[in-house]
């Protein structure tokens, strides 16, 4: 496994993040495809054997018990400060007034319900999951300021957002003193690339770390266009994300991963990795050999006419996913 730097901290990190969502109660927050924690603890422990030291998950994960899993499996396994864990607010977590958002009242309130439920003291990366426009902007910014002032989180991220929330908000902290984002979580695969427009440059000179999310496309480039999977027949979220016509995409993901002689997984995931700007993309495991293709991955060099041959077919998408 390689380490590299998180954005422009001085924070070593895991060539590959191991994205948590599919680790929670089934039974809790409306995932059905999710595992129990008997069920989790082996791609967890798998990761860390693989080097993988940097973990993603969120509070509304499952309602919170993916935050439950990773800390009781990781925190067990190895001393605090061998792994990085980075988590999310913004997303409900209970009705009535201030059960999500990213008000201060929100904030200052989920950050202490993550580290309970992750069993720690203090959360590595914290995120917020989208942008808030119900809140003020310096409500928020001066909130997550004052988490990292007590000791509660080390850094600040940020996810899925208009390019010009996001300088906004980096303008902002500047002008205050407050500390700043280092990282940005977005949606960006071979299927979806219109962060390449203006986020992906924003971050490249703000020396911003991009951790994307999805970076597989939920597993639409690692099989054949067609093929289901349980967690593809109940994503509602997923099934918004892309359309008919990137088929052409998935089948040239094939080509250059037959020709290689690797899984299409490991192919999709090397184009991602080879942009400059991502420090690891977050990678999610289900089955042993989504681990293993995702390492591998990390070591897959393409040439340039098999990047060309992959990106040829894409075609300007409507923007999707916040």
């Amino acid at each position: 496994m390689d380490y590299v730097k998180l954005g422009s901290t001085g924070l070593e990190v895991s060539r590959l993040c191991l994205g948590c969502m599919s680790y929670g109660d089934p039974d809790r927050g409306g995932h059905p495809w999710t595992l129990p924690e008997a069920d989790s603890a082996p791609f967890l422990h798998r990761a860390l054997d693989a080097g993988v030291t940097f973990y993603d998950t969120a509070n509304v994960y499952s309602n919170g018990s993916s935050e439950e899993i990773v800390g009781n499996v990781l925190l067990k396994a190895v001393p605090r400060d061998q792994v990085v864990i980075a988590t999310k607010v913004h997303g409900r977590m209970r009705p009535g007034p201030n059960g999500g958002g990213l008000s201060r009242q929100a904030i200052l309130s989920e950050v202490d319900n993550s580290l309970r439920r992750l069993g720690t003291d203090y959360i590595d990366l914290y995120q917020i999951h989208r942008f808030d426009p119900s809140v003020p902007l310096e409500e928020t910014l001066q909130a997550l300021d004052d988490v990292v002032t007590a000791g509660k989180v080390r850094y600040l991220g940020a996810s899925s957002m208009w390019a010009w929330q996001f300088a906004k908000a980096l303008h902002l902290q500047d002008a205050h003193g407050w500390r700043r984002f280092v990282t940005m979580q977005d949606h960006y695969n071979l299927l979806y690339r219109e962060e390449e427009r203006e986020m992906l440059p924003l971050c490249a000179d703000e020396g911003i770390g991009v951790i994307p999310w999805s970076p597989l496309a939920r597993g639409k480039l690692t099989r054949d266009w067609d093929e289901s999977t349980n967690r593809s027949e109940k994503d509602e979220f997923g099934k918004s994300l892309y359309r008919d016509s990137d088929a052409d995409i998935a089948a040239a993901v094939a080509r250059v991963a037959e020709r290689r002689g690797v899984p299409r997984a490991q192919v999709a995931l090397a184009w991602v990795a080879r942009n400059p700007v991502v420090t690891a993309p977050i990678v999610g495991a289900t089955k042993p050999h989504h681990l293993d293709d995702a390492v591998a991955a990390v070591d897959l060099v393409l040439t340039d006419d098999e990047v060309a041959e992959l990106e040829a077919p894409y075609e300007p998408h409507e923007v999707r996913g916040f």
